[in-house]
């Protein structure tokens, strides 16, 4: 009991510094929520709670690192849009002493650009790009109870123009390895801008409170995902005049808002991430999400689309992951993501039973 009352108190305390610090105000480091996981990009984009050693989701929720990940390297590439690309990896390693930890870099490159003065002159090409230092930790309490953190030195530059920050993520997760059910509770970014771009007020860090869960189901294939994000305020939505998608009366010219019961029910599901996981094969799976708060957001008027829709596959053969995935935000901006991890450990076990194979065939 007391092990995992020290977990909630440990979220909760970081959840308010943060929470007590960003009533108004603007973010800064809006990079650290995109997603450098094809498993996590296919599942919604959001906090996964998955508890198989997958070496992709290391970054992403600290709590699940463990002697499972031990010498597991995971690389990602992202085509994000235009020229603008995201890139991570990650290296996890367990000491017999001071636990297992992960180490990594991720962020994005927004490509080159042409500078120009005032008066049009060009001034010379230059870069821009936001990126992150990563060292985690996990440390499982019990066979049901883990914890974890990752500290991140974060560097944004753009052209002269340069910013320094300093966040943490706080993670604590239960699992059920009878009913394959797997929680966890993330603070996100809690953190601080230690050097500005220009002089003037430090900005904020985009932080969140997020809650996933994951559960297989007893006789089908499937694993189900549920994610909260958001969890520190309700209101997600915008009912404002010059919103778009508000209808007017044809005679009054008054605006026609949606019901209170509608939008209590649009701003809840705003908070929800859904998503399923098929696994017909044993090294194989397909992940299925959809992410109302991007439908909300990114919807257009004059068409359909599929914004907020994820999908993406994975394949674990001997030591080896390969994952890809996208995800819908607009017409035109579809994010591919691709993955490649491997299992040092076992790969070098499955190199001895191959020589060992070849031996017994060679020996009279």
């Amino acid at each position: 009991m007391k092990k995992r009352q020290l977990i909630w108190v440990c979220l909760l305390i970081a959840a308010g510094l943060q929470l007590k610090a960003q009533t108004g105000g603007k973010f800064v480091y809006n990079f650290l929520n995109f997603s450098y996981s094809s498993r996590m990009m296919g599942l919604g984009g959001n906090l996964v709670s998955v508890h198989d050693g997958d070496p992709t989701l290391m970054l992403a929720n600290p709590s699940f690192i463990s002697e499972r990940h031990h010498n597991n390297l995971a690389l990602n590439f992202t085509d994000y849009f235009t020229k603008s690309t995201a890139i991570s990896a990650a290296y996890s390693y367990t000491f017999p002493k001071a636990g297992s930890f992960a180490f990594g870099i991720y962020g994005l490159n927004y490509g080159s650009f042409r500078g120009a003065d005032e008066n049009g002159n060009e001034t010379g090409k230059f870069s821009a790009g936001d990126y992150a230092l990563v060292v985690g930790w996990g440390r499982e309490l019990s066979p049901h109870f883990s914890i974890g953190a990752n500290l991140k030195t974060i560097f944004s530059f753009y052209e002269s123009y340069f910013s320094l920050g300093l966040a943490v993520d706080v993670a604590g997760s239960y699992y059920n390895e009878k009913k394959k059910l797997s929680l966890t509770l993330l603070a996100k970014n809690v953190g601080v801008q230690l050097k500005t771009y220009s002089p003037g007020d430090r900005e904020l860090l985009p932080f969140d409170l997020q809650f996933a869960l994951s559960q297989r189901l007893q006789h089908v294939p499937v694993r189900y995902h549920i994610t909260l994000h958001s969890l520190y305020r309700w209101n997600m939505s915008y009912y404002g005049l010059d919103n778009p998608f508000i209808q007017t009366d044809a005679i009054t010219g008054e605006p026609q808002y949606p019901s209170k019961v509608a939008q209590f029910a649009d701003n809840l599901f705003r908070h929800f991430v859904f998503g399923l996981e098929i696994e017909p094969l044993k090294y194989f799976s397909i992940q299925l999400a959809y992410n109302h708060n991007v439908h909300q957001e990114m919807k257009v008027i004059s068409r359909k689309t599929m914004a907020g829709f994820s999908y993406g596959i994975q394949l674990n053969i001997k030591g080896v992951r390969v994952g890809f995935s996208r995800q819908h935000y607009a017409v035109g901006a579809t994010p591919n993501c691709f993955d490649l991890a491997f299992d040092f450990g076992e790969l070098s076990q499955v190199n001895k039973e191959r020589k060992a194979r070849k031996l017994e065939r060679i020996t009279p």
